[in-house]
């Protein structure tokens, strides 16, 4: 017999964590994952709109990592499952990945919006949603502990892509768009 996508358990607005705890789907627990699932998407729509082979490869790794994040906030925490983890080299990954790119850009000397290309702008929403899913999790360890290297994740992943967004930007020989305050 086929495997089915529906399974109907959720109909009334509850859906289960591994290991089996049922929760709202409306739980903080759920959005964060929810909203970790929605950053993935947009990473691919990033990783999809670039030629770069090595930019490509790099947001490959990323977006197996944030299954694997995902993976570990959608388990039940009162149970002992082993689950993914993120670790510090996923971490070091994307320092040194900011590190590389940030050598090749010219020094940043005014708040820049969004936009340029529609590939920067993408890369942008990529950013706001990583943002988003962070402090989602912030609030959900206040509850909750959540690894710190999740934590850490989150934060230099948003940093990351905002400074991949100038460098396909930089390759794409777009112009930054410099924000003018009143």
């Amino acid at each position: 017999m086929a495997f089915k996508i529906y399974t109907k358990t959720g109909d009334e607005g509850q859906t289960a964590l591994f290991g089996g705890k049922r929760l709202p789907k409306s739980h903080l627990r759920i959005e964060c994952y929810g909203t970790v699932d929605e950053l993935n998407s947009f990473i691919g729509l990033v990783r999809d709109c670039t030629e770069d082979e090595h930019v490509r490869a790099v947001l490959f790794e990323i977006q197996n990592r944030l299954f694997d994040l995902g993976a570990t906030l959608a388990t039940d925490p009162s149970k002992n499952l082993l689950t993914p983890t993120i670790t510090q080299e996923d971490i070091q990954l994307l320092e040194n990945e900011i590190d590389g790119m940030e050598a090749t850009l010219p020094s940043l000397k005014n708040f820049i919006l969004p936009g340029g290309h529609q590939t920067v702008s993408h890369c942008h929403v990529a950013r706001c949603v990583c943002r988003r899913a962070e402090r989602l999790v912030v609030a959900l360890n206040m509850e909750e502990s959540v690894s710190p290297d999740v934590l850490k994740y989150l934060n230099r992943l948003s940093d990351f892509l905002f400074v991949l967004a100038r460098k396909l930007g930089q390759n794409l020989g777009a112009n930054e768009v410099v924000w003018k305050g009143k």
